[in-house]
């Protein structure tokens, strides 16, 4: 697999409509959650339809914050509240992402059926975040198993992280041919695309990280070097880049090649500046227009 100092058209503002409910927790300061993934789409020419599942100062991550959890009925409210537009058969996916309980998980779930109902071609994206390799079990008790039995089974697309995807596919992913074997059981619950990020298996070396993309077509690896920072949000902005692009392409490689490129273009100019917090406003040219461009792999 190699990259290239070339890069993708730019994607232009003026493309084919596209509108995507994004239900997922907020911060003020930073970016994660919908604010990571709001203007990334945004900057791709998506219009977005942010519901709020937490209203925070900033990331937990800092050992202090302000705000509140919402409840999930205010979720069902604002879903309802958009219904009332009569919109919602011109939205075109929803995406969620981080779930504080399984109650703002049956919301989400009820939202995706709502939609559905009106648009039939709509799809979910369900980032399962439940935990992270050397972290185990972030979330609170019961969203593991809400993820399993019912997001996923649910959903489109998923994007977990190799823990994720070990922990709902109840198997190992230390070998190639053991990820492509987990792939293969998160397929059996439901899911028709599948995006697997930091993957690290035998075959990556240790300066690089790897993303495996499947769906009916193949399995597709992308890889990209490995670089010495750790922000949050990154895992936001490309569930949601990788979700539009593979909506709007209808090919997993292409969604993959194109989310993987953006993402480490706006990872190398965080490091560049040396913030604690993704730099996706500073660097959003790398969103349509990746300086490096790296290209997918099909694996057998």
């Amino acid at each position: 697999m190699a990259d290239t100092a070339g890069n993708f058209p730019a994607v232009s503002v003026i493309v084919e409509a596209m509108n995507i409910l994004s239900i997922q927790s907020h911060v003020a300061y930073g970016h994660v959650g919908n604010s990571a993934a709001v203007f990334p789409l945004q900057r791709m020419g998506v219009e977005v339809w942010p519901v709020h599942t937490v209203q925070f100062s900033n990331h937990t991550g800092y050992g202090d914050w302000q705000g509140q959890v919402f409840e999930a009925g205010l979720i069902r409210e604002v879903v309802g509240g958009i219904e009332t537009r009569g919109v919602l058969g011109a939205c075109d996916g929803v995406l969620s992402g981080y779930m504080g309980g399984a109650d703002i998980g049956g919301a989400i779930l009820d939202a995706v059926v709502t939609v559905k109902r009106a648009n039939p071609a709509a799809r979910y994206c369900c980032d399962p975040v439940i935990g992270d390799v050397g972290r185990g079990v972030f979330v609170s008790a019961g969203i593991p198993e809400f993820m399993r039995g019912k997001a996923v089974p649910a959903a489109d697309v998923v994007t977990p992280n190799q823990f994720e995807l070990d922990y709902l596919s109840d198997r190992k992913s230390a070998t190639v041919a053991q990820a492509r074997d987990a792939v293969k059981a998160l397929h059996a619950l439901g899911p028709r695309a599948i995006l697997v990020t930091s993957l690290h298996t035998n075959e990556t070396p240790n300066d690089a990280i790897d993303l495996l993309a499947s769906d009916e077509t193949g399995c597709f690896r992308l890889r990209t070097p490995k670089l010495p920072l750790a922000v949050n949000g990154a895992g936001d902005a490309i569930a949601a880049l990788f979700f539009a692009h593979y909506l709007r392409a209808g090919k997993i490689d292409a969604a993959l090649s194109r989310a993987g490129s953006a993402i480490f273009g706006v990872l190398a100019k965080t490091l560049e500046v040396g913030s604690r917090e993704i730099q996706l406003v500073a660097a959003q040219d790398e969103i349509v227009k990746p300086s490096r461009v790296f290209e997918a792999e099909k694996i057998t």
